[in-house]
């Protein structure tokens, strides 16, 4: 089912802390279109966490997203993409590539995040997670940024439908 009816070849970056249900939403499509900097460092270094491994992610996800973007294959980030830069550099390869960029924000209350994150199999530290949420954008900004479309994932889903499944 797709709730964001999703451009052709088109972007599509979920933004939100860790736990706020990014890759249990990244599960109702397929996993093909999946994109994500955890598993990537997991393939590197056997551990999500190890944020040494970033740098090879990174490189890792622009493969792919190239890969999937020249083909006109629509592709879901999956990482928090709550930096400025890092949106910046996703918006930058959909506008190389002409393809359409929409976001999807987790506007999901703080209290809410702390509690999935802590049911999670790998907890994030909690001043991580905090800052993470302090640092999400607003729809207007996400607009501003060039973002042809900004889903807020409280308008999407029901309260309960962004509950931890067994995956993490």
């Amino acid at each position: 089912m797709d709730l964001l009816n999703l451009p052709a070849g088109g972007l599509c970056a979920l933004i939100g802390a860790p736990g706020s249900g990014k890759s249990t939403f990244a599960a109702r499509y397929p996993d093909s279109w999946r994109v994500c900097l955890d598993v990537y460092r997991r393939l590197a270094t056997d551990s999500e966490a190890d944020q040494s491994a970033t740098p090879v992610a990174a490189e890792i996800q622009n493969l792919l997203l190239d890969a999937r973007l020249s083909r006109g294959l629509n592709v879901l980030v999956d990482s928090t993409n709550v930096l400025p830069h890092v949106r910046a550099h996703l918006l930058a390869r959909a506008r190389y590539w002409q393809r359409p960029a929409v976001a999807v924000l987790f506007d999901v209350p703080l209290a809410t995040v702390e509690a999935q994150n802590a049911g999670r199999d790998r907890v994030v530290p909690l001043d991580i997670v905090r800052v993470h949420h302090q640092l999400l954008p607003d729809a207007d900004q996400l607009h501003h940024e060039g973002f042809a479309a900004v889903h807020l994932v409280s308008e999407l889903l029901a309260p309960g439908d962004l509950r931890r499944d067994a995956r993490n």
